[in-house]
């Protein structure tokens, strides 16, 4: 058992080399992160400055440079708790049913008379039909437009529910056609928030879903919670209608198939607007911060073909007639199309600033929300607060680590170095591990390290007190020593086992501070099973090799 094959020797001793050089960036943090940074700037295509020059030349490109990324409580950013109004995606579903069904009605308009919508919850549609009596053929027709959902929980599941009260048509979105909106609008909402916030740039933001209809962004190294607020607070749901006149009454009485919206800029101008717009920004592929003919602040955009050809088909046959670009119910700019514009691209001109315009460009590029967002809850944590944080871990890792380390000498002696030569292998292969599959080191994070150390000596502990057991017994050193790992193995394995499956639990059921822990806890025991049963042994193996000792103290 202490005759190591050389392989054997180069699969033990690759992965601690490895951790050894992978962890020299950690203790130099603050430059190789200026020296990534400049690198990926220059990657990027940017110009770099001199100070950036600087910083890029100050790592030597043959060393690593990958780091473990640090949580928000530890470089410290901005902290958002936002809700999604799910309802707005009710009523745009019942408005594009509102068209299928008023498509039919239409067809029966000789038998059942007028027809005309009238005002409704969110979720539900009102119609007034002009011939009572026809209203149990209307139901039948209607709900044979009604969609099969799918859903666990009816499997005759349908879109909409269809009643009547005298002689209102009342349709309703069902249960589960809400709970599939729900899903679908929440899958978006995080989707969208995520690519605006990478748009930006940021490192390793932290976005998840808590409960139905709330979403948690957490991301390191940005100034504020106000500058994390603009990137992601507005919907940015950008539409391009027709004008059909314009108002100084913001109460001015409009039909269905019109909106009335204000001036982004002129408080007391309003317009009226054609409700199904011509093209949306979900036609978009690509948007960038540019300047107009005037050198102003603006936003070119690029629509896709569908899109490029519905704006230059509306554009060439509406000369002459003013054009709305609404971003979230305001109108920003509606310029007079002056001339046909194919090819799907064209320029947003507004009273921006450069940052607006570059803002604005994030959003449209990222897409849309499907639904606003409210903020529930708002913190910013600053740098101060984070480097505490560290100092603070770093000092209970120190103090830990020294307990352990005089601990494991006076109790097990020169076997106890080499458990605590171990261990400092075992922690960079925590770190290396880490930044190689991009996990984040929160403060939990570092708790579970401190766990680690207590943890990573058990498994030598076993190992030391089975080898003065069967010393006791009279067996020679080296029986003595294969018998003891022989032994405890079983016992190392089992209870490695049970804590990385709790471990795996805090993972998958926990978020946030809790899956730091988790992480860490679960490499860490990884690791310290690794060092134990072969980085330990290889070590007293070489010891005995090498002075074939007739007793052994420990």
């Amino acid at each position: 058992m202490l005759n190591f094959s050389r392989l054997k020797l180069v699969l033990i001793l690759m992965p601690c080399i490895w951790a050894l050089y992978s962890t020299i960036p950690h203790l130099n943090y603050e430059r190789v992160e200026r020296s990534n940074d400049a690198l990926a700037m220059l990657n990027a295509g940017e110009s770099l400055s001199e100070n950036s020059r600087k910083d890029l030349l100050s790592w030597p490109r043959w060393l690593s440079n990958s780091l473990v990324n640090l949580g928000l409580d530890l470089r410290g950013g901005a902290h958002l708790l936002v809700e999604v109004s799910v309802e707005d995606v009710y009523d745009e579903r019942i408005n594009g049913i509102w068209l299928v069904i008023r498509s039919k009605l239409r067809e029966m308009r000789d038998d059942i008379g007028s027809i005309r919508r009238t005002k409704a919850d969110k979720g539900s549609l009102r119609v007034q039909i002009g011939n009572r009596e026809a209203l149990e053929s209307v139901v039948t027709a209607v709900r044979k437009l009604s969609e099969p959902v799918v859903s666990l929980s009816s499997l005759n599941a349908r879109s909409f529910n269809v009643t009547y009260v005298d002689n209102i048509l009342i349709v309703e979105l069902s249960k589960e056609e809400k709970d599939v909106l729900n899903n679908r609008t929440m899958a978006q909402s995080l989707e969208i928030i995520r690519r605006r916030v990478d748009e930006a740039g940021t490192r390793e933001p932290s976005i998840q879903r808590q409960g139905s209809r709330r979403i948690l962004v957490q991301v390191p190294g940005i100034g504020s919670a106000e500058e994390l607020l603009r990137l992601i607070g507005k919907t940015a749901k950008l539409t391009f209608n027709a004008v059909e006149s314009r108002t100084s009454a913001d109460d001015k009485a409009v039909n269905f198939n019109q909106i009335l919206v204000p001036d982004s800029t002129l408080p007391d101008l309003f317009y009226v607007l054609d409700k199904n717009s011509v093209v949306s920004g979900n036609e978009l592929t690509n948007a960038q911060a540019s300047f107009d003919q005037n050198n102003r602040p603006a936003v070119s955009f690029q629509f896709n073909p569908a899109g490029g050809r519905k704006f230059g088909a509306y554009t060439k046959s509406n000369i002459g007639k003013p054009f709305a670009i609404v971003l979230d119910d305001e109108v920003i700019s509606a310029p007079v199309i002056q001339s046909h514009i194919p090819g799907g691209s064209g320029i947003i001109t507004g009273n921006f600033s450069v940052e607006e315009s570059n803002r604005l460009a994030i959003l449209l590029r990222a897409g849309a929300l499907p639904a606003k967002i409210t903020i529930l809850e708002q913190r910013t944590i600053g740098p101060e607060l984070g480097s505490d944080s560290i100092r603070s871990g770093r000092i209970a890792a120190i103090v830990g680590g020294i307990l352990v380390f005089v601990f494991m000498l006076l109790s097990y002696g020169i076997f106890g170095l080499f458990a605590n030569i171990a261990l400092l292998i075992n922690i960079a292969l925590i770190f290396s591990i880490m930044a190689a599959i991009g996990a984040t080191l929160t403060l939990p994070g570092i708790a579970g390290i401190v766990l680690t150390l207590g943890m990573a000596v058990d498994a030598n502990v076993l190992v030391f007190e089975r080898i003065r057991e069967e010393l006791r017994f009279g067996k020679s050193p080296i029986q003595s020593i294969e018998f003891g790992y022989e032994k405890a193995l079983t016992s190392i394995i089992d209870a490695n086992v049970t804590t990385f499956i709790a471990a795996v639990i805090l993972f998958v059921m926990g978020s946030g501070p809790v899956r730091g822990f988790s992480v860490t806890l679960g490499i860490g025991i990884l690791t310290s099973v690794f060092t134990a049963i072969f980085v330990t042994r290889l070590f007293i193996s070489l010891h005995c090799r090498r002075s074939r000792p007739k007793a052994i103290v420990i």
